[in-house]
């Protein structure tokens, strides 16, 4: 299972959520004003080289009026503490610092599971210490889950199944959870993707979801619907996007080359429209004529 793509797409997603949850003392400061940009990998692959680093999700805090300095965080997510690296954090956050010209960067590290792990990194000789480095530690081990269950925050609801609670509490915290996703993401497309994120990490057992079905009939039921309606969706788009495919092909056959921009168009039209194209194909003298 890849945890770290699991959470990296939650902080891409959800990132000033994310702050707020995994690095509550910092993101005191962020306020509504504050744009959270996720420094899109391309970027960082082409400045760092050898240096990036695949795992860890960077976040670039800025404010409008430039009164503020931009704020770097730098999440890292290890399932297992044994896999984490004080070492290397410390050395991407040195890496980031230099390429963002700022000495303002805050490292964060989620941990899904107990172990033994440094808490600071000092480096010095015999008279002083030359190098400290710290880092905020998330351990969501630790955090009670009825702390949580209530919250407006949606990444900690999706959290709840990663948080302390006992076994057979189980149930309740993935009914939380998922109440949590329907209140709080309106968008189908991300609710569908999160289910699966609360199933991954809630992980019942077939007597625990018939539990669940049975315990809270009006969640399943929500939850089936929302899933019909969104497979009916993807078959209609399925279905568009195979009609794109062949105007693309006719056209390229007929006209040869189809621009960037018109085939933009074609795939983002709706059922209707590519069958009015479809038929103006056959008789229009270029591609600008079907797609008028």
């Amino acid at each position: 299972m890849d945890h770290d793509q699991n959470f990296k797409n939650l902080i891409v997603d959800y990132p000033r959520e994310s702050l707020q949850f995994f690095a509550a003392d910092e993101a005191a400061g962020v306020d509504a004003r504050a744009r959270i940009i996720p420094i899109r990998e391309e970027q960082l692959k082409e400045r760092l080289g050898e240096r990036f680093r695949e795992l860890d999700v960077p976040l670039l805090v800025e404010w409008p009026d430039g009164r503020r300095e931009a704020l770097l965080f730098v999440l890292e997510e290890e399932t297992e503490s044994r896999r984490f690296s004080i070492h290397r954090l410390a050395h991407y956050c040195l890496d980031l610092a230099e390429l963002f010209g700022t000495e303002r960067v805050v490292p964060v590290a989620i941990f899904l599971r107990k172990g033994e792990r440094p808490a600071e990194l000092l480096l010095g000789g015999d008279r002083q210490h030359y190098l400290a480095f710290r880092y905020l530690s998330c351990g969501l081990f630790d955090l009670d889950w009825q702390n949580y269950r209530d919250s407006d925050n949606l990444v900690a609801r999706l959290n709840l199944p990663n948080m302390r609670y006992r076994g057979e509490d189980r149930v309740a915290v993935y009914a939380w959870a998922l109440r949590g996703l329907l209140a709080l993401e309106p968008d189908p497309e991300k609710r569908l993707k999160y289910v699966q994120f609360v199933d991954i990490y809630a992980a019942l057992s077939d007597a625990e979801r018939e539990h669940y079905q049975r315990d809270y009939p009006e969640e399943t039921k929500a939850m089936v619907s929302f899933q019909t309606r969104f497979e009916q969706i993807g078959e209609q788009r399925g279905k568009q996007i195979g009609e794109a495919t062949m105007l693309l092909r006719l056209l390229e056959g007929k006209f040869g080359t189809v621009s960037d921009q018109q085939r933009r168009r074609i795939l983002a039209a709706d059922a209707d429209t590519l069958l009015d194209w479809l038929d103006r194909t056959f008789t229009a003298t270029d591609v600008d004529e079907v797609l008028h």
